[in-house]
């Protein structure tokens, strides 16, 4: 399962935006370190379509897809150099495939710490360069004499080399001007600053109405990476609420499903997941790849034998099916399509395998 790590100051909100998504019982507390060890929990993705299938299909049991997050604690200056619990820390975030920033500007006297988001976001991504620094220097000089007998290091040695460049300047490799080779090339060093971003900016409550102009500088400063703004403590509260009274707040604010749901579906699709969709009586699924995936593979989602025994698959769009009215219309009036083992699956694609083991 992909693995999303929340990462910031003390007190920005990590913890009680970990128990709004996964309804966890993680200590939110209003002082440092209040997390030492990483909380891990499980968090569904929303998705509207699986709820429609379901409801067609009249299916009796329901299932989202899902990825794990992981509540790594607060970094703080000097994390790079082992100060409060950095080193611990840093080799929590190590070990996630995607970071999100938590990133605070609620105003709260009572709960200390800086309240610029921008400010939050400098020390953090100096921690993280610095970390990346400190490996890539240590690794470089390796590499370039095991390049001497084999030529076959030099690309490595040049990407390491581009990426020595920008971190000496402070500059995180995620916002660094270096080419996909040679971002393959550094895969092996499981560099921090080489994962994909998103950030989280906490606003309170008496902030709602100004969401997009306090989030602005922080989406200047990441450039294409997603930034969400939403009051995490207020959407901690509402995912306490049965769903008809969670619906019911959010849009009596004006929020709409709320930004958790679309924080999720922007941190899934932002590692290149996608969903195809099974759908019955017995069980509508969310099932989870990636941008790419064929057929076979996809079918090795559900389980192994479907992989290396792969006939065939029919499939037919969600929102074609849902027009249609369910699985046996649409194969009555031949809108399933027959697909093979090249076939490469579409985002929304609803599935049925033929194999033979």
């Amino acid at each position: 399962m992909e693995r999303f790590g929340f990462v910031g100051l003390p007190n920005a909100g990590k913890s009680s935006l970990y128990n709004a998504l996964t309804g966890g019982g993680a200590l939110a507390a209003p002082y440092a370190f209040a997390t030492t060890d990483p909380n891990v929990g499980v968090a569904k993705i929303f998705d509207q379509r699986l709820d429609a299938l379901a409801r067609m299909s009249q299916s009796r049991n329901v299932v989202a897809a899902s990825v794990q997050i992981n509540d790594i604690g607060g970094l703080v200056e000097g994390a790079s150099q082992g100060e409060g619990l950095g080193n611990k820390f840093l080799a929590g975030i190590r070990e996630v495939d995607a970071i999100v920033f938590v990133l605070r500007a609620f105003q709260d006297g009572d709960v200390p710490g800086p309240t610029d988001p921008l400010e939050h976001l400098r020390v953090v991504e100096t921690e993280l360069a610095l970390a990346d620094l400190e490996t890539v220097e240590d690794r470089i000089e390796k590499r370039r004499r095991a390049a001497k007998g084999d030529r076959s290091v030099l690309a490595e040695v040049a990407a390491l080399d581009a990426a020595l460049a920008a971190l000496s300047e402070g500059t995180p490799l995620y916002r660094a001007t270096l080419t996909g080779e040679q971002r393959e090339e550094l895969r092996p060093h499981f560099l921090l600053t080489a994962k994909p971003v998103l950030a989280v900016v906490n606003v309170g409550e008496d902030q709602l109405d100004e969401v997009d102009s306090i989030i602005e500088p922080v989406g200047r400063e990441l450039g294409d990476s997603p930034v969400f703004g939403a009051c995490i403590q207020l959407e901690a509260e509402a995912a306490l609420l049965d769903p008809d009274e969670r619906a019911e707040l959010l849009d009596g604010l004006g929020l709409g499903e709320g930004a958790l749901p679309r924080f999720v579906r922007a941190a899934y699709h932002a590692l290149g997941l996608r969903t195809f969709f099974t759908t019955g009586e017995k069980e509508t699924r969310a099932w989870t790849f990636r941008v790419g995936s064929r057929a076979p593979e996809c079918a090795g989602r559900i389980h192994t034998d479907f992989e290396r025994g792969f006939i065939r698959a029919e499939t037919i769009h969600w929102d074609e099916l849902l027009e249609l009215g369910s699985w046996p219309a649409a194969r009555d009036v031949g809108k399933l399509r027959v697909e093979g083992k090249e076939y490469v699956v579409v985002d929304g694609d609803v599935m049925e395998f033929r194999f033979n083991v």
